[in-house]
């Protein structure tokens, strides 16, 4: 089950790159990817790329809360099957999270983005409670 529990990690670590990659192709469709001053063309973006650079910058912020959530529960030994499957339940709402703001579902983004953070807490609440 830990072995499980560290793939959604390792998963959760690789999701702001997949951002990054929408995010690039807005960048380029604006006049060429600025690699001297990326931030200030991503502050510039508007519609989509807007959308994707506030989803590869929420990634960064998700991954913290998620990985102190799995440290916490992996410091415990409170890894079992609910473990496990709230780790998958995190993944799946980041992923969504991600296509509804690339699509720009905002209500749905809000729900899985909700759906994820339970997820993540509740993980870390059982360890802090010993399960």
């Amino acid at each position: 089950m830990t072995t499980s529990l560290l793939l959604t990690l390792f998963l959760a670590m690789l999701l702001p790159f997949l951002a990054k990659a929408p995010l690039a192709f807005a960048m380029q469709k604006s006049g060429g990817y600025d690699n001297h001053n990326p931030r200030a063309q991503q502050a510039a973006l508007k519609g989509f790329g807007q959308r994707a650079n506030a989803a590869h910058y929420n990634s960064f912020e998700a991954l913290l809360i998620y990985a102190c959530a799995v440290f916490a529960a992996l410091a415990t030994g409170i890894v079992d099957q609910t473990t496990v499957t709230l780790g998958w339940v995190f993944i799946a709402s980041r992923i969504a999270y991600l296509l509804c703001y690339w699509f720009d579902y905002s209500t749905l983004r809000s729900t899985v983005w909700g759906a994820g953070m339970i997820a993540a807490f509740v993980m870390a609440g059982r360890a802090v409670l010993g399960g």
